[in-house]
């Protein structure tokens, strides 16, 4: 199942090329990933209760027709990975006019995490329910070594190395 959320685009939202602005695609995904939350009883309220939060560790973007001022967009959201405790997730949103042209698509790749101890956790069964109810035939079952192989890690540095007077 897909779920769609509409955004109207407004002047804050574009950049300077006078299109949507890259950190405006990063907020509409986030909102819709929330309205669908909170649309299926896992809104903010009940995350706090549960003392659980949604993390996106990994979040990528293909651009495909720009978007401009006092345009409408669709955002769609699906499942298209969870582990089978629904701990891992992967959503993919894709940007639509209201004609149905496709403008862009993104996917997101998080963990549920205990807002108590900062770590990762299992949510609780209603949470798991609403997302199988979104998986599709095209839904990958996700593991720990998905995390891992995210194309980034961690690169600490001596911070004396910080010349910001250059």
């Amino acid at each position: 199942m897909i779920y769609y959320h509409k955004h109207e685009v407004r002047w804050s939202d574009i950049d300077a090329n006078r299109h949507l602005a890259n950190s405006t695609y990063v907020e509409y995904c986030a909102q819709t990933r929330m309205a669908f939350m909170t649309k299926h009883k896992m809104g903010v309220a009940q995350l706090n209760r549960w003392g659980i939060g949604p993390v996106i560790l990994h979040e990528r973007y293909s651009f495909f027709k720009e978007i401009y001022a006092d345009q409408e967009v669709i955002v769609s959201l699906e499942i298209s990975g969870s582990s089978e405790d629904a701990s891992i997730y992967q959503f993919t949103h894709k940007f639509y006019l209201p004609d149905g042209t496709h403008c862009a698509t993104a996917e997101a790749t998080g963990v549920w995490i205990d807002m108590m101890l900062r770590k990762s956790t299992t949510p609780p069964d209603d949470i798991l329910v609403i997302m199988n109810e979104f998986k599709t035939e095209n839904t990958k079952l996700l593991s720990r070594e998905d995390i891992k192989a995210l194309p980034f890690r961690p690169e600490n540095i001596d911070a004396n190395l910080f010349d910001l007077n250059r």
